[in-house]
């Protein structure tokens, strides 16, 4: 039995990154063996188990087979005779496919090492093409490591994977997790370039065209930190509601990343012009986004919209003190002060609400006369 580290572990080492997960690959081990020894199975498809101590994943090395289309269309085959470099050449990316033994050494059958210094994607085999999430799966390590670029044959297998419909034979819910992962990387544009450039966007996200318009709004994102329901909006902006719909229906969006896409796209104009909206136009704007109840969410929706690059620091400093302004508006107090008159309460509370923000926009525009 041998054990040797594989995939990302050896990848980011190389690369200098910090490792976060180890994987392992077990070689000349039978699964009986594996709990002899300790290991806990939990693989469903194929054996996987858990190390008794570091509850590190370990595989057995396995061959696979093509039998069905999409991306569950899988045979295993797990023995003590499948080899390292078998195990290998089923995987994704060379840069993927290298192993370190227990004493270090690297073994490397499919040239990775020099796709890592060259900066390029390259698939391992013609293997790649039996799996369509591999596509998103390369668009995210696009956006994760963006100074790679794809190598033109890799490409072309992708393209002959989009025209074969092999992309369309993906779930919705596995398509939302590369996506999501990928907009949370370093510069999630390299991701639409990357499935653009196969012809594989207009399938996964049609509605965002081309990708080139929302590419700087979502690198913003990113650059800012900003949170996946935020980097989703960002990534939406530019649409109409209806497509926003649409797109997150076919994607199955989760409903945080959703409510909050449509909701900028709603009231992206609204928000870019703040400055301009008079007092009890701005108590609408926090009423249609329920922003006296989910103030964070309204504050997401501006940092996306910023994202855009078609506002200033004065709009936000407007939106969030004449926001504060209007929740800090004692509704209860008021209620108690129309004894006799519950129906008038609402609209008491929002009176007091608009002279709230009208104060507070004052106060911006005359900051001089203040005390």
């Amino acid at each position: 039995m041998k054990t040797y580290v594989v995939g990302g572990a050896v990848r980011d080492e190389l690369l200098g990154l910090p490792v976060k997960d180890h994987d392992h690959v077990v070689v000349g081990a039978t699964p009986e063996e594996m709990v002899s020894a300790g290991f806990r199975p939990v693989g469903k498809d194929f054996p996987v188990f858990l190390h008794p101590q570091t509850q590190e994943e370990y595989a057995l090395a396995r061959t696979e087979r093509k039998t069905a289309p999409g991306y569950k269309g899988f045979v295993f085959h797990t023995s003590s005779d499948v080899t390292l470099e078998e195990d290998l050449v089923r995987r994704d990316l060379t840069i993927n496919a290298i192993a370190r033994g227990d004493d270090g050494v690297l073994v490397d059958p499919y040239n990775g090492q020099q796709d890592i210094k060259d900066r390029m994607f390259r698939h391992v085999s013609d293997a790649f093409a039996e799996d369509p999430v591999r596509i998103l799966r390369l668009a995210r390590f696009a956006a994760r490591y963006p100074e790679f670029r794809v190598a033109p044959e890799t490409n072309a297998l992708m393209k002959r994977m989009v025209d074969e419909g092999e992309v369309d034979a993906l779930v919705p819910e596995r398509v939302w997790q590369e996506i999501a992962r990928g907009l949370m990387e370093q510069q999630p544009s390299r991701m639409l370039e990357a499935l653009r450039d196969c012809g594989a966007l207009s399938h996964i996200i049609p509605e965002v065209g081309d990708g080139h318009a929302v590419a700087p709004v979502i690198d913003r994102a990113a650059a800012a930190d900003l949170e996946l329901p935020v980097r989703f909006a960002a990534l939406t902006l530019a649409l109409a509601v209806p497509q926003v719909e649409q797109a997150s229906k076919r994607l199955k969006v989760p409903t945080e990343c959703r409510d909050l896409a449509l909701m900028t796209a709603r009231d992206r104009g609204s928000v870019e012009q703040a400055l301009q909206l008079d007092a009890a136009a701005l108590v609408g704007l926090f009423e249609r986004c329920d922003g006296f109840r989910k103030p964070a969410r309204f504050v997401q929706m501006v940092a996306a919209v910023e994202c855009a690059g078609s506002t200033a620091p004065a709009q936000r400093e407007l939106l969030a003190r004449a926001l504060d302004a209007a929740r800090a508006v004692n509704a209860g107090e008021i209620a108690q002060g129309s004894a006799g008159q519950p129906h008038m309460i609402p609209e008491l509370v929002r009176a007091a609400r608009v002279q709230a923000v009208r104060e507070t926009i004052a106060a911006q525009e005359n900051p001089d006369d203040q005390p």
